[in-house]
């Protein structure tokens, strides 16, 4: 971000010559960079996601395994989570998907290609 320096003479009685004062303005706020910011942390985020989902995925593929081949062990419930699971990793996946092609679609435009 920029930032403007803006100058002013010292209104204050002084015995030397005026003395300029050195003021910083706020920032200005730019759409365009928080918009880049967001979908950078969007893909981010939903990558991060997607192995998480992923590793409760394979969790639950583990929990069948075993349901499998010890018929004394009941372990309930599993097939939904894996459902959940997999279906977190798709949609997350395909944000992040989505969130690279508009991210690339940005920059493509502001580097004029």
């Amino acid at each position: 971000m920029k930032t403007h320096k803006v100058t002013h003479q010292s209104s204050l009685p002084s015995n030397t010559r005026n003395k300029l004062v050195l003021r910083r303005s706020r920032k200005r706020f730019n759409p365009r960079i928080f918009i880049e910011r967001t979908i950078e942390t969007t893909a981010i985020i939903s990558l991060l996601l997607t192995g998480f989902s992923g590793v409760g995925a394979m969790a639950c593929w583990g929990l069948e395994i075993i349901e499998t081949n010890n018929p004394n062990i009941i372990i309930s419930g599993w097939e939904q989570q894996k459902n959940i699971c997999l279906g977190a990793m798709l949609v997350n996946f395909s944000v992040f998907l989505g969130s690279s092609l508009v991210g690339a679609s940005f920059s493509i435009k502001r580097d004029k290609f």
